[in-house]
C-alpha cells in the first residue's frame, strides 16, 4: 500500500542499475565468466539476479547449474572481470547529477542503499566526486536480511534519523522496490533492464523514465 503524502525528508538512493549504469557492464562480465567456466548465461538468468543478496544468487545459480556448481567461485571470476571493465566504462545514470544537484539546493538528506559491498560503493562514487555528496551507505553485511526485506532501507532512514514515511526510495529492480515499500516509503522505480509489472505499479507512487523524471516530485506532480 502507497504511503500517504507528506514532506520529503530524506532520499534514498540503490545503487546498481539506478545511479550507476552497471548492470549492463555485470552482464558482461559473467558472460566471460560463464565462458571461462564452460556455461552459457542466458538474459533471463541474469535477470532473475537483479536485486537479490549475493548468497539468494548463489542458491539461484545452483538451482539453474546445478547443485555442484562452484557459484562463489563464479561470483569471483564475474567481480574479476567487473573490475576490468569499470575504470573505463562505469557511467553515471542519465540525470543523476542534476538530481543531486537539486537535492543539495532542497537541503535534503540522502543515503546510498546497495545489495553491493562497502567497498564498490565507494569505489563508485570516488570515481564521480560523489562520495561527500550521500550522508549515510547502507551495504551488503551491514544488515541480515537483504532486499526484499526491508531491513536495508529501515536501516538508512534510522541512520538518516527520518521517519521512513517521510522517505523517498529510488529503486530500479523488484526486490529493491519491494524493500523500499515494506519499510513504509514513497518509492519510485526508474526502470533498467526490468520493465515494471503489475505488482511494481501497485507499490511504486510514481514510474519514472529516468532520473530528470525523478524531479517533478519535487515540484509535486504525481503527488
Amino acid at each position: 500500500m502507497k504511503p500517504a503524502a507528506g514532506p520529503i525528508a530524506a532520499v534514498l538512493f540503490d545503487m546498481d542499475g539506478l545511479l550507476f549504469d552497471t548492470e549492463r557492464l555485470f552482464f558482461r562480465a559473467m558472460q566471460a565468466a560463464g565462458r571461462q567456466q564452460g556455461v552459457n548465461v542466458p538474459r533471463a538468468l541474469f535477470n532473475s539476479l537483479i536485486g537479490h543478496t549475493r548468497e539468494r544468487n548463489f542458491a539461484l545459480l545452483r538451482e539453474h547449474y546445478g547443485t555442484a556448481f562452484p557459484a562463489e567461485e563464479f561470483h569471483a571470476l564475474c567481480h574479476s572481470h567487473l573490475d576490468h571493465l569499470l575504470p573505463g566504462e562505469l557511467r553515471l545514470k542519465p540525470g543523476a547529477a542534476e538530481l543531486l544537484d537539486r537535492l543539495d539546493a532542497l537541503n535534503l538528506r540522502r543515503a546510498l542503499v546497495t545489495s553491493s559491498t562497502r567497498d564498490s560503493a565507494c569505489r563508485n562514487l570516488a570515481a564521480f566526486g560523489l562520495t561527500d555528496r550521500f550522508h549515510q551507505i547502507v551495504a551488503h553485511g551491514d544488515y541480515r536480511r537483504g532486499k526484499p526485506d526491508p531491513e536495508p532501507y529501515l536501516l538508512a532512514a534510522s541512520r538518516l534519523q527520518v521517519d521512513p514515511a517521510h522517505c523517498l526510495a529510488l529503486e530500479d529492480s523488484f526486490n529493491g522496490v519491494r524493500s523500499a515499500a515494506g519499510a513504509g516509503m514513497r518509492t519510485v522505480m526508474v526502470p533498467d533492464l526490468l520493465r515494471p509489472t503489475a505488482e511494481m505499479q501497485r507499490l511504486c507512487a510514481l514510474i519514472a523514465p529516468d532520473l530528470h523524471a525523478v524531479q517533478t516530485v519535487f515540484e509535486g506532480a504525481g503527488w
